[in-house]
Formats: structure tokens, C-alpha cells, sequence
């Protein structure tokens, strides 16, 4: 595998290994045991009943975290394949990116955030660590995964450098097993976040046209999307409305990629990184849109900001699902009983910040359909 991949490439011979040491698999990379562990793991099967836009979507054809998390994966591995990196890795990290997600999408994690302010707020980056860490407990020797360092760095900066404060269970790990939290990721986690953007631009644009919450004559609005409809459209034109979205997209979905790869293609030519380390010390992301095309991305997130994220339709489902949240973490907290007992046990003579913790962890990890289970339980009381 090693003479395939770019000087540049994340090497898994070079792993800086998990925090609990193993022995190696005589079958498959540490990358490839990380991506297997997180495929297997609980927290990722649950995303099949996680919002991505749609709350508990009553059709079968919208996306869910699962289904996004694929895409995700499918756009990564073909960018890191043209660019000489570490499938594996870059699988993986796609795969993992949306673990730490609460129910309901960004609806769910606003509400969350907000009743657990007096205690520190949520964020989904630092609930991401903690599936991966502590809360998948499927091993005797270990709390969490036990990843290798580089998923796990990769998961938590994928974004980039993190700013203070550093969320607690992120700067927890960090002072056991040194993340390097200032510097940018290694390429492939550079490259699972871009895939991430790729997918969700054009996978919503899908959804939303699909669920008929704005029309293609609306895409006037984002010039390069509706030019891209508008040959489609001359290009077939018997073609039904459905075909011609799926020809659209797919089409922008490819040229997204392509200027990724012909961008970062030019960055990593004037930077000459001879190593992932050289990469993460640039102090700049090297897998990047050029200027034009991130002005179209910027474009078609603020068109579906206002056209879908806002629609009367979808605000009146993340209402209720505020709401569910919001209810559901104050209603356990007076009532932390309630709780499975599983969670009962672990809860045991909780002072108050380690109790709101725990029903935080609970709440996160529902999907939908059981947060609304559940929240029609507890007031039914």
C-alpha cells in the first residue's frame, strides 16, 4: 500500500499509536481496525434514525446521518485516492464525523447547548470524543474505541485548529494522549471535512427540491446551480423533473470535487510537504476550494439557509423538536429515575454537574423517533 501513496500521505507504519496499547491485526492497518470499530460501533447504527434536515422523515428517500455519513465517506475516498493518501483513514474519519449528534439535527444540539449553558454548554465535536472514548463501552480493557491518535486527532480538528476555551471532554483526553489541538489535521482529515461540505450542499439542495420546498426556477439565485439545471434541462429534454435533479446535482457534486482536487493539487505543489507532520505544521489548510468555487459554496449555503433551513415546513418540526429536547433534559434532571436503569446505576449519587452530564450523554444518543418516545412518556406522567 505505502509505495501507492504520496510523500505526503498519512503512513500507517508511522502510527503514533492508541492511548491503551494492543497488538497489532495481522489482516488489516490500524486505520482499517479504527474504521471497523466505529461501522460496528452502537453510536453509528443509531445515525440511521438521526435527523439530517427532516425530522423523522415520513418519506424514505431523504437523507438521515447514516446515509449522509456514507456519502460523506463515498466523496472522501474518491478525493484521497487522487491525491495519494490514506483511504482508510479518510473513510473513517467520514464515517465518525457525526457521532457526537443529538436527535433532531441542529435543532436538537441548540436545545441541548442551551440547557446545559450553566454547566458548559454541548457541542457536537466534544460529544463526538466522548462516543469515541468513554461512552462506547464494548471492550473489557478499555472505556471507548481506543482509536489510534490520528483518527482521533482527525476527528476532533477537522476543522481546523481549535480555538479556547477547549471543550472539556476534548482538553480531558488531550492531557492524557496530546492531540496537538493547535495545529491544522494531517490531509485526510482535511479532506473527510471538505467531503462533508461537498455532500451536504448538494444533498440538501436534493432533499429540498425533492420535498418541494423551493422550486429549480428558484436556483436563479445561485448562478453556477442554475446554469448546471438549465443544460441538464436542454441536454434531456423529455426527461422527467426527478431526472433532471439527479443529473443536475450529480454533475455539481463532481465538479465541487474536481475543483477540490485541481486546488489542492496546486497548494501541495507550492507548499512541497515532504510528510502528514510538514502538512499539519503549514499553518494553512492544504485541501481547499479555489476562491471561485468557494464563493459558489458559499452561494448555495446561503440559498439553502433561507430557501430550506428556514422554510415554514422545516422550522415548525424544529420547534417542536426544541422542544422535545429542552423538555426531555429538564424533565430527567428533576426526575433522573426515569432513566433506563442502566443509566440509573451510573448516575448513583451524582452531584448535580456529573447528573446533568449523564442525562446529557442520554439525550445525545437517542435518535428521533425514541427522543419523541420518550418525551411522550415523561409528560404523559
Amino acid at each position: 500500500m505505502s509505495d501507492r501513496l504520496a510523500p505526503y500521505a498519512t503512513r500507517w507504519q508511522e502510527s503514533r499509536g492508541r492511548l491503551h496499547p494492543e497488538p497489532e491485526s495481522g489482516t488489516r492497518t490500524p486505520f482499517q481496525r479504527d474504521r471497523d470499530r466505529i461501522v460496528h460501533s452502537t453510536a453509528f447504527r443509531r445515525l440511521k434514525h438521526k435527523t439530517q434536515v427532516f425530522v423523522s422523515p415520513e418519506g424514505d428517500h431523504f437523507r438521515t446521518r447514516l446515509t449522509h455519513s456514507i456519502e460523506v465517506a463515498q466523496i472522501a475516498r474518491t478525493i484521497a485516492r487522487q491525491l495519494g493518501l490514506d483511504e482508510d483513514l479518510t473513510e473513517c474519519l467520514a464515517l465518525a464525523h457525526d457521532l457526537g449528534h443529538t436527535p433532531f439535527g441542529h435543532a436538537g444540539e441548540e436545545a441541548l447547548d442551551a440547557a446545559m449553558k450553566p454547566w458548559g454548554g454541548f457541542g457536537h465535536n466534544d460529544q463526538t470524543l466522548r462516543v469515541l472514548t468513554l461512552l462506547e463501552n464494548r471492550y473489557a480493557a478499555f472505556e471507548g474505541l481506543n482509536l489510534t491518535w490520528e483518527t482521533l486527532e482527525g476527528v476532533v480538528k477537522h476543522n481546523g485548529p481549535l480555538p479556547q476555551p477547549i471543550p472539556p471532554t476534548i482538553a480531558a483526553y488531550n492531557a492524557r494522549h496530546d492531540l496537538e489541538l493547535g495545529s491544522w489535521p494531517g490531509p485526510e482529515a482535511q479532506v473527510a471535512a471538505i467531503s462533508d461540505d461537498i455532500a451536504y450542499d448538494h444533498h440538501d439542495l436534493d432533499d429540498g427540491l425533492r420535498a418541494r420546498l423551493f422550486a429549480i426556477e428558484d436556483l436563479d439565485a445561485v448562478p453556477h446551480a442554475a446554469e448546471m439545471f438549465r443544460e441538464q434541462a436542454r441536454k434531456y429534454p423529455e426527461a422527467r423533473r426527478s431526472q433532471i435533479i439527479h443529473e443536475s446535482v450529480r454533475r455539481l457534486i463532481g465538479g465541487m470535487a474536481r475543483d477540490v482536487l485541481a486546488e489542492s493539487e496546486r497548494r501541495l505543489a507550492e507548499a512541497a510537504p515532504a510528510s502528514a507532520p510538514e502538512i499539519r505544521a503549514l499553518g494553512k489548510p492544504v485541501i481547499a476550494f479555489s476562491p471561485a468555487m468557494g464563493e459558489n459554496d458559499r452561494a448555495l449555503k446561503a440559498f439553502l439557509f433561507e430557501n430550506m433551513y428556514r422554510a415554514e415546513p422545516v422550522c415548525r418540526e424544529t420547534d417542536q423538536a426544541r422542544r422535545t429536547v429542552t423538555e426531555l433534559f429538564h424533565g430527567l434532571m428533576a426526575s433522573p429515575e426515569r432513566l433506563p436503569r442502566e443509566w440509573r446505576v451510573a448516575g448513583t449519587e451524582l452531584n448535580e454537574p456529573a447528573l446533568t452530564r449523564l442525562v446529557a450523554d442520554y439525550i445525545a444518543g437517542m435518535t428521533d423517533r425514541y427522543a419523541v418516545q420518550k418525551h411522550e412518556e415523561l409528560i404523559s406522567k
